[in-house]
């Protein structure tokens, strides 16, 4: 390798952008920080431009940028600072930069995503929602650009290493009958179900196996991140929404599998930390070291597994008809989903009524062709009005 591969983080303070650095950190011969982006953590964002020395930091306004500028010249850091969501797509589709992890949660990281994809840079796709929003429309602009795209996500990812290498061909050419999907089942798994309408945020944001962002915690416990990663699934691997099928396995050990029309099922196995996938995705097609300790399966003991019950979890149910609809259906899902969280998070409304806002803006809202990125944000902004609608009437 001539020079170290220049990486952009797009989402850098939060858990996949920090599991990322951690990576990158343990290959300074390899890996090379260009650029780092964050929201609202500016001091540590700060932290960690003090820490990578990054040639470009992105912050969403000018008052952060301020904010940051100073920190930097009292470090006396010659970090560039560039601002909002044009400066998120030229950090990550610079001519410089080699890979960019995407990582900005909701539908806030699609813009940036596709800029790097229109770039032709290696895409590694943590914002499972950019996919989810644009289907076809994000494959088209992968394929007529050369950018690789390889996913973060612990599932997909566990899927991509359990498929042939020629998968693209298509699943039943390659001889692949279902592909199985796991799911921790959250923290509310076998909660009573009349108990889930007093369940609090920090609950649901209380993971049993894994660390992560509030909005994505929530997903979670909802199942509706397993959903998205359903409609997710469907376009990385050109698959039918009836050939995913979800498990619930509890021990988050197994990430996910493939099932071969030979009977054989491939699995890939590892502890739950999302340096793994990462690692896999940066390297690919090498392994790296990624800090993770070996899985040790004599402390795991027993390998679980339930059929998800959709009464518990309706986001699911109302994920897979989003994906069979297609077309403006899972854009409307995200954006429905983005505002009911949200409102969860505030205190607006009870956990069980997420799921009651999602079915009504799905409900109420037509599915439509969308074929260009425009169309795809009309759809979402009338589906977060719509949204707001419900909580006007139910609040």
């Amino acid at each position: 390798m001539s020079r170290p591969q220049q990486i952009t983080v797009l989402g850098a303070t939060g858990s996949i952008g920090l599991s990322t650095l951690d990576v990158i950190a343990r290959h300074p011969d390899r890996y090379q920080v260009f650029g780092l982006s964050g929201f609202s953590r500016i001091p540590e964002l700060l932290a960690l431009c003090l820490e990578h020395k990054p040639r470009v930091v992105v912050v969403p306004h000018e008052r952060a940028a301020s904010q940051l500028r100073a920190g930097l010249q009292a470090a006396k850091l010659g970090t560039e600072v560039w601002v909002g969501e044009q400066g998120l797509c030229q950090v990550a589709s610079a001519p410089e930069v080699d890979t960019v992890m995407a990582a900005i949660v909701g539908a806030a990281g699609l813009r940036p995503t596709l800029a790097a994809v229109n770039a032709g840079k290696k895409i590694l796709l943590a914002n499972k929602e950019a996919l989810v929003m644009t289907g076809d429309l994000f494959m088209q602009a992968v394929r007529r650009s050369g950018s690789v795209l390889l996913p973060v996500d612990s599932e997909h990812n566990a899927i991509f290493q359990c498929l042939p290498q020629d998968y693209a061909r298509g699943l039943g050419s390659v001889g692949v009958r279902r592909i199985l999907l796991t799911a921790s089942g959250g923290p509310f798994r076998e909660t009573p179900l009349e108990l889930l309408q007093h369940v609090t945020p920090d609950q649901a944001c209380a993971h049993p196996n894994w660390s992560m962002g509030r909005k994505i915690s929530v997903d979670s416990a909802s199942m509706m991140n397993k959903g998205l990663e359903l409609i997710e699934a469907c376009w990385l691997f050109d698959a039918k929404p009836s050939q995913v099928e979800v498990v619930i396995h509890p021990q988050s050990v197994i990430h996910s599998l493939v099932d071969y029309v030979d009977g054989s099922v491939l699995a890939q196995l590892g502890n739950p930390d999302m340096r793994t996938p990462i690692a896999n995705a940066l390297a690919w097609p090498e392994r790296i070291d990624s800090g993770v300790a070996p899985l040790d399966l004599f402390a795991v003991a027993r390998l679980d597994f339930e059929r998800p019950d959709e009464q518990r979890f309706p986001c699911l149910r109302l994920c897979r008809e989003a994906a069979e609809a297609g077309n403006s259906a899972p854009a409307t899902l995200n954006a429905a989903n983005e505002v009911a969280v949200a409102a969860f998070l505030d205190g607006k409304i009870r956990y069980p009524q997420i799921a009651n806002l999602i079915e009504d803006v799905l409900s109420n809202e037509p599915v439509i062709a969308v074929d260009e990125l425009d169309a795809v944000f009309a759809v979402d902004t009338q589906a977060r009005l719509r949204a707001e609608q419900w909580l006007s009437r139910n609040n």
